[in-house]
């Protein structure tokens, strides 16, 4: 897990970014739309500097300010970053296994879970209940069992009262996962639904599994346009999903949950022309 957030936030450290981090924290720190968050990681930044942990011209990161081969921002390296090397100091830049063991830290303050799974690909039957396939809700991965679930490679599930939510990233006719509560962990690292799910599944690769399967058909192509459009009738429809952007985030998704259940419609949480039209016409 630790590898796979290793790779994808800064290829292992080797593009940790080009921005001064004091300079765009106090930019951002000035700028009204978020500055009380920004002050307290401007002030964190400073703090890094004053207990000898790192000194400014080496504080180069990304134009938000995080820092260090997995991208912490300073309030999070003040209070999770260890000194894993024993040098004295927490130098998430260029140490190695302060990198691999305040990564680690950081993870178990969001709620990991060690010796636990986070993500599992399975096979799903055409007549699953849908509108169960939600990361609110969980059922034990017996239950999943009983509606016919199973392992990637047709096994069984293990019969047991873990708990686990469905996902379903390209809707049921794409691929599908059980989402355990480790997953979270990745939610709360980064609440983008498309880099939780990369993490996660980089990680079960790195771990041993094999290629992630096409699903059960070909998910009904759906453009960005149409997704704005459809985000701006589920927003009429009294449905908060951040504004239409065009993005498929876990609010949209919601959302288009709950129009599939209330239209009578497959609830697999991905949107179509169906569902579309339906919401065109008012019914």
């Amino acid at each position: 897990m630790i590898v796979g957030f290793w790779g994808l936030e800064s290829d292992f450290g080797s593009n940790m970014g080009k921005d001064h981090s004091i300079k765009s924290l106090t930019s951002l720190a000035y700028d009204c739309r978020r500055s009380d968050m920004f002050r307290g990681h401007l002030f964190d930044a400073l703090r890094l500097i004053e207990r000898g942990d790192l000194v400014p011209a080496e504080m180069l990161g990304s134009w938000a300010g995080e820092l260090g081969q997995t991208q912490m921002m300073p309030s999070e390296y003040i209070k999770y970053a260890v000194d894993y090397d024993g040098d004295g100091k927490r130098n998430l830049l260029r140490s190695v296994p302060d990198v691999i063991g305040s990564t680690a830290n950081y993870l178990v303050s969001l709620g990991w879970k060690r010796g636990e799974p986070w993500l599992e690909e399975v096979r799903v039957p055409a007549k699953l209940p849908w509108d169960q396939a939600d990361l609110t809700i969980q059922h034990p991965r017996s239950q999943w069992a009983k509606w016919g679930v199973a392992r990637a490679d047709g096994r069984p599930l293990e019969n047991d009262p873990l708990q686990a939510s469905l996902l379903l990233p390209m809707g049921r006719f794409g691929p599908a996962f059980l989402a355990f509560d480790n997953f979270q962990a990745y939610l709360k690292w980064n609440s983008s639904l498309v880099y939780s799910t990369t993490a996660a599944y980089y990680a079960t690769r790195l771990a041993g599994a094999g290629p992630m399967q096409r699903g059960s058909g070909t998910p009904p192509p759906f453009s960005v346009e149409q997704t704005r459009e459809l985000q701006e009738y589920l927003i009429r429809a009294g449905h908060d999903v951040g504004g239409a952007d065009g993005k498929l985030g876990t609010s949209t998704r919601s959302a288009i949950r709950a129009m599939q259940i209330k239209f009578g419609l497959p609830a697999d949480s991905y949107p179509t022309v169906e569902l579309l039209e339906r919401m065109r016409a008012g019914r």
